[in-house]
């Protein structure tokens, strides 16, 4: 059954038990992708090996994705996290930072340029760009920019929502038109997965869950490319696993390897020769 088309089922005793099994739904979602999973990781690891790095971009609570993939335990280095707060720090809601504004920005042709304009981009890079309805502005533009400068572009998206949904985009693009592969989070046409009787509208979000497992098993992958290529990645794992001494060791090596590699980002940032 597709994902977009999630009734309620009488068998689930509660909206708990409903949701839970409906994230078994994006769990079986994610495992249908295993191609596109093991390509995405083939493009990212041969990044990583050139030296260079997996730039990734999401606007307002796709975000997280970025989050999961680097840094956080069981991550590790070679993945470069471009996050505007302009366009995802919104916690006030309402007021100065808040959500309107966010909103509003992703909507804003040539930010894209303007934030990408940092950089010294090489085709070595790759890119992986989260957006849950794949029809904001911005991270459309995000994956325009990338592919002009010959860099492939990953894009995840909830894909029935993508599709159910209007780009705001100023050429009519969705952000499945400008990228090199398409993965699905498998949440459905609006997101939330549970109806709740007397409640007109669902509840409870997908996107976060189904692409948090995308994103992990693209990771997994990628690390165990880096291992057979010789180059086993130095992964931020906790005291508790590995040791105080190892885990600060890892901690601090796996730290200095992003630096470096950041460096290269800014090496030749505006040089015409």
């Amino acid at each position: 059954m597709s994902p977009a088309a999630m009734p309620s089922d009488s068998s689930h005793s509660s909206p708990s038990a409903e949701y839970i099994a409906r994230c078994r739904e994006l769990l079986d979602r994610a495992s249908t992708q295993a191609r596109e999973i093991a390509q995405a990781a083939d493009w990212f690891a041969a990044s990583i090996l050139a030296g260079r790095m997996v730039h990734l971009f999401a606007a307002g609570h796709s975000r997280i994705m970025v989050e999961e993939m680097w840094p956080r335990y069981g991550s590790f280095p070679g993945f470069h996290p471009i996050v505007e707060l302009s366009l995802t720090f919104h916690n006030q809601v309402v007021g100065a930072n808040g959500q309107r504004q966010a909103m509003f920005l992703e909507t804003v042709s040539g930010l894209a340029e303007r934030i990408l304009r940092n950089f010294d981009l090489s085709r070595d890079d790759s890119s992986l760009i989260i957006s849950s309805s794949g029809c904001n502005t911005v991270p459309i533009e995000m994956a325009e920019q990338f592919q002009a400068r010959g860099i492939r572009v990953v894009a995840l998206v909830s894909l029935a929502h993508c599709l159910a949904s209007a780009t705001k985009h100023p050429g009519g693009k969705k952000l499945t038109d400008v990228a090199d592969l398409v993965l699905d989070t498998g949440a459905p046409v609006g997101d939330a997965m549970v109806a709740i009787d007397g409640l007109d509208t669902p509840v409870a979000p997908g996107s976060t869950v189904g692409g948090c497992v995308v994103v992990n098993a693209i990771k997994a992958e990628v690390a165990a490319r880096l291992v057979r290529a010789g180059q086993p990645p130095k992964v931020l794992t906790a005291a508790a696993t590995v040791g105080a001494e190892r885990g600060r060791e890892l901690f601090e090596s796996a730290y200095d390897e992003h630096a470096h590699r950041l460096a290269r980002l800014y090496a030749n940032v505006g040089r015409q020769d």
